[in-house]
C-alpha cells in the first residue's frame, strides 16, 4: 500500500464546481451572471437566481443580469476614428458615473482608461449599435483589422480579456494570443445577428 499511496498523492485534485454566488447551487460552465452596478463586479448566478433580477429595481437596482444578446453592425461604423492604440477595445457606459469607459485586453487582463467624449461620439457613438447598447451589462467591443463592431454580453469581454491574459507572449502578444484572439471573433460573428434595417440609421 506504501509504494500505491505515491500513485495516489500525485492525482490531480477533482476540479471544484462552480456555484451561484447568491445560493451556492452548482452551476454549469455557461450559467447567467450578474453584475453589481457600483462595484462593477460580475457575479455567478443559477437560473433561478438570476430570473429574479430580469426586472428593473430588482435587488434595490444594485444587480443587473447580463443579457444574452450578440449583434453586429456589417458597415462597422466609426471603427477608424476611435483613436485607441491597440487593435481591439470593449466600450462600456457605467450607469454609476456616467463615464464611457474603454477596456484593452493584454497581458495584464483588462487595462480601463475613461473614454474622451470626442472620441466617442466621432466614433462608435454614431454608429447604430450605440443606441442599442445597456449600461453596465454590455459593451461594444471593437476591432481594427478586420473591422469589426460588436455589441456582446458584457461578461464575454472579461472572457476575451481572460485569454489574452492567459496567451499573452512578447510584446505583440505573439502567435497563440493572435489565434485564441481569432477564434473568440470568429465565435462571436457567428453567435451575432445583424442589426435589423429598421434600427439602422
Amino acid at each position: 500500500m506504501t509504494g500505491l499511496r505515491r500513485f495516489l498523492d500525485r492525482t490531480a485534485p477533482v476540479p471544484v464546481p462552480e456555484r451561484c454566488e447568491l445560493c451556492a447551487t452548482p452551476v454549469p460552465g455557461e450559467h447567467p451572471h450578474l453584475v453589481h452596478v457600483t462595484e462593477r463586479r460580475l457575479r455567478c448566478a443559477c437560473g433561478p437566481c438570476a430570473f429574479l433580477f430580469d426586472n428593473p429595481g430588482a435587488g434595490a437596482g444594485e444587480y443587473r443580469r447580463v443579457p444574452d444578446r450578440w449583434l453586429r453592425d456589417p458597415s462597422a461604423t466609426g471603427v477608424d476614428a476611435l483613436d485607441v492604440p491597440v487593435g481591439v477595445v470593449f466600450l462600456m457606459r457605467s450607469s454609476a458615473s456616467g463615464r464611457m469607459l474603454a477596456c484593452y485586453p493584454g497581458p495584464a487582463g483588462a487595462t480601463e482608461s475613461e473614454l474622451p467624449p470626442t472620441a466617442w461620439e466621432s466614433g462608435p457613438g454614431r454608429g447604430p449599435l450605440a443606441d442599442e447598447l445597456a449600461d453596465d451589462v454590455e459593451a461594444l467591443l471593437v476591432r481594427r483589422d478586420p473591422p469589426t463592431s460588436l455589441l456582446v454580453p458584457i461578461d464575454a469581454c472579461y472572457r476575451l480579456a481572460g485569454i489574452a491574459r492567459r496567451t499573452w507572449h512578447g510584446f505583440d502578444g505573439g502567435t497563440e494570443a493572435r489565434d485564441a484572439i481569432e477564434a473568440f471573433f470568429a465565435d462571436a460573428l457567428a453567435r451575432a445577428t445583424v442589426l435589423p434595417l429598421e434600427r439602422q440609421p
